[in-house]
């Protein structure tokens, strides 16, 4: 029989990182290899039954931790690599393959350390946002509201018809907010590596996240939980913009959940044996239409609804929910000669701009009034 235990004892372990910690520590313990310097590294790895190794999660967090307990280095799968990479201080080593490990400790192969320049590759990646507010026609007056939002870090709520364009105008927003600073961009980095929905070619998150829930999404899902909770959609939207299309549709418990998260800017989970708390500091937008067939006070409506039905739907979404939302914004459709013009919109590059220096004057503000 072969017993492992791995301390503290009490403290339940689960996944399948550890694979490839206790297939070195069984063969260097019954004598196959020889590795006098094993305590110096750290090593996680999901083991296949080929020998090779699947990513893990949680890398990020990982190699923090292994840098302040003065660890030389961190061998991990390949995949998971330019993730922990992005901690200095640590030399990081991507493998493929057990017997890489294998001959790493026991014949002195050397590993080819992954080596980030995190600073570079932030900077990089902030410049070309995925979605661009120049490709919006029209919709000046709603741009402008979307840009006193960012501005203010307002949640906003778009209300209009179907093809007015809500959607495309909300999924534009992270493009015009200000760029994360390295610290933000950690500690999102953090919460999406535990929730193990990291890019493998990314090292560091530069963009700020959009999440798009479906509205069939469940209240544990949003808000994060399981017997070992981790973090939900809130969450991974910290630093970003979370987006809720046709708000009415969600189940009224699920929008309920959000109410204190939106306040507190972070949500604690409990269960018996402990608390976790993660944090959620993001801009809320939802989208609906003004009545259960969209085209609510337009005459030529193909689908009109009665003054009831248009009461149990907007009786959905709850008064505290609205309240903690700032803006309302009455989204009209384009008409055709806009649609059709060949004029360049601003681009979001532009507007950020002006979002930034809207933020630094705010943050001058209170800064001269702590001083007081």
């Amino acid at each position: 029989k072969i017993t492992i235990n791995m301390a503290p004892a009490d403290l339940r372990k689960e996944g399948s990182a550890y694979d490839l910690t206790l297939a070195i520590g069984i063969l260097i313990s019954s004598g196959q290899i020889k590795a006098d310097d094993v305590d110096q590294y750290l090593i996680m790895g999901e083991l296949s039954l080929d020998g090779s190794l699947q990513p893990i999660k949680g890398a990020l967090p990982i190699a923090i931790k292994a840098r302040e307990e003065k660890y030389k280095g961190f061998i991990l799968p390949a995949q998971n690599a330019r993730e922990a990479a992005i901690v200095d201080g640590l030399e990081v080593y991507g493998v493929d393959n057990i017997s890489q490990v294998i001959d790493f400790f026991n014949e002195g192969k050397p590993l080819e350390p992954t080596i980030v320049d995190t600073r570079d590759e932030f900077f990089q990646a902030l410049e070309h946002p995925e979605f661009d507010f120049a490709d919006v026609k029209g919709q000046e007056s709603i741009k402008r509201c979307m840009e006193i939002a960012a501005a203010g870090g307002h949640n906003i709520i778009l209300i209009g018809p179907p093809g007015a364009g809500k959607t495309m105008l909300a999924k534009r927003l992270p493009s015009i907010l200000p760029p994360m600073t390295l610290h933000e961009a950690l500690e999102t980095t953090k919460i999406h590596s535990v929730a193990g929905r990291t890019q493998e070619k990314v090292g560091l998150m530069a963009q700020r996240p959009f999440r798009s829930p479906h509205h069939t999404i469940s209240d544990v899902a949003l808000v994060g939980g399981g017997a070992y909770p981790q973090p939900g959609e809130i969450s991974l939207s910290h630093n970003g913009v979370l987006f809720l299309d046709e708000l009415p549709e969600f189940k009224r418990t699920v929008l309920e959940v959000m109410r204190q998260p939106l306040e507190d800017r972070e949500v604690t989970i409990s269960r018996a044996k402990f608390t976790v708390t993660y944090p959620s500091s993001f801009m809320l937008v939802a989208s609906m239409n003004p009545s259960p067939g969209g085209y609510f006070n337009d005459p030529d409506a193909p689908v009109q609804s009665s003054p009831a039905e248009m009461q149990r739907y907007l009786s959905k979404v709850s008064g505290p929910l609205l309240d903690r939302i700032d803006i309302h914004i009455e989204v009209t459709p384009v008409p055709f000669e806009k649609l059709t013009e060949e004029r360049q919109a601003e681009k979001s590059t532009e507007i950020r701009k002006r979002v930034t220096a809207a933020r630094d004057v705010q943050t001058a503000r209170f800064r001269f009034r702590e001083s007081e």
